[in-house]
């Protein structure tokens, strides 16, 4: 029969935990596939609207000041709130930002594609880039968590 002796001081010791994974290792490249598809969906919309301008111009009826707004109103809004998406992503979880930035980005994205006129495209490509920064910064905390 073994005595086991408490070494001085022991109770203010502070132990590790022991290490585990938050998720299973096939769940993370899942995760890992759906931040960076997330993150590169919202980076290339900013420059790839910029081969339909002259269809856009053309059915819309839009001026040059007009086509510059709808290439603008996107990145105004993405660099403008990037670190405020970062900032509700520490406070509410970076998970439910991100999926909140996701559903934005991806309703914004379909009224882009469904706008009668160009003050409701640029008005949907501002709130496109609002959705873009929220997810942004959660794809990219999440991939480093």
């Amino acid at each position: 029969m073994a005595n086991f002796v408490k070494a001085p001081c022991d109770e203010g010791v502070i132990r590790s935990a022991p290490r585990y994974t938050p998720c299973a290792p096939n769940v993370g490249r899942w995760v890992l596939v759906a931040t960076i598809l997330g993150s590169s969906m919202a980076f290339i919309d900013g420059s790839v609207v910029n081969v339909a301008l002259p269809v856009i111009q053309r059915d819309l009826n839009a001026t040059t000041s007009d086509v510059q707004w709808i290439v603008e109103a996107y990145s105004l809004f993405l660099a403008a709130l990037i670190l405020v998406g970062g900032s509700l992503g520490d406070h509410f979880g970076r998970r439910r930002i991100y999926a909140t930035g996701i559903l934005i980005f991806t309703f914004a994205s379909i009224w882009c594609g469904v706008a009668p006129n160009v003050l409701q495209l640029i008005l949907a490509r501002a709130i496109q880039g609002i959705g873009g920064a929220l997810l942004v910064p959660g794809s990219l905390a999440i991939i480093s968590a």
